[in-house]
């Protein structure tokens, strides 16, 4: 899909089960305008009733991964008359981060440079987070007095504590790629060079993987933050229990008692 300018502002390729989305505008740093957005939640809409996707790949072109907000967008942009950013917010980011938590499969995030605003927090939506050691987080919200916004203020205290939280949002300094690491904001930072590389390797084993099993494990992740104890050992039951009824199951079964790698493609999904 391409913005008013004819431009191609997400690319897709699915190849062996990996659906990579590459947010397209390097230009802007990979800056949300409308079209990205509609863009990108048609694609993860695809993506969860698509079988031959098995988990999603989400990164940038360019020198960055998403600078967040296109400030010169026109939803946004300050004219005339004060912009509802609460209808922006609600219409376009909340989906998104809804929808990628939701997705009953995996996302990993290749997070191949800058990551400020939305585009930090976007990439904390996903799954598994990979990111280049040049790349910098940034929660910039309070430089353009903002409320952070797309789960951030959920995320980012979960992810890190609440001081650091606090003084991340508050203080709007960046943080680099293996601070993240270090402080469980992300999976792992890796050599420029080993970016590609690394998250390849990570995609084909999940699109390996049971897929079925993933997308309830996600189901009991996005319940957990809610639950008591006792509603969530409810729920991994009932998961726990279609997860058994299902093909996989008895494939990794099989597979371990035959001492061969299980075939989960076989299964479906």
């Amino acid at each position: 899909m391409g913005d008013a300018a004819g431009e191609q502002v997400l690319l897709e390729t699915l190849e062996e089960g990996v659906l990579t989305l590459t947010l397209n505008r390097p230009d802007k740093m990979n800056a949300f305008n409308v079209a990205l957005h509609a863009a990108l939640a048609a694609a993860v809409g695809r993506a969860a009733d698509e079988d031959a996707c098995r988990v999603v790949v989400l990164t940038g072109a360019g020198k960055g991964f998403s600078a967040g907000q296109d400030l010169a967008d026109r939803a946004v942009a300050p004219g005339e008359g004060r912009p509802d950013l609460g209808e922006s917010i609600e219409k376009r980011y909340n989906p998104l981060i809804r929808a990628l938590r939701a997705l009953p499969k995996p996302v990993v995030c290749a997070v191949n440079g800058a990551a400020a605003g939305a585009g930090a927090n976007i990439a904390l939506a996903c799954d598994i987070v990979v990111a280049a050691k040049s790349a910098r987080f940034l929660q910039a919200f309070a430089r353009i007095g903002l409320v952070p916004d797309s789960g951030g203020t959920f995320f980012l205290p979960r992810l890190v504590g609440d001081a650091r939280a606090r003084a991340l949002m508050m203080l709007a300094d960046p943080i680099g790629a293996e601070q993240a690491e270090a402080w469980g904001m992300i999976w792992r930072a890796v050599d420029d060079d080993q970016l590609q590389g690394v998250v390849r390797e990570i995609a084909m084993r999940l699109a390996a993987g049971p897929t079925r099993a993933y997308g309830l494990m996600k189901r009991a992740f996005l319940a957990s933050s809610s639950n008591s104890l006792d509603a969530q050992l409810d729920l991994e039951r009932d998961l726990q229990r279609a997860a058994g009824a299902a093909g996989e199951y008895v494939e990794g079964v099989s597979a371990f008692l035959e001492k061969r790698p299980a075939d989960y493609r076989k299964t479906g999904l």
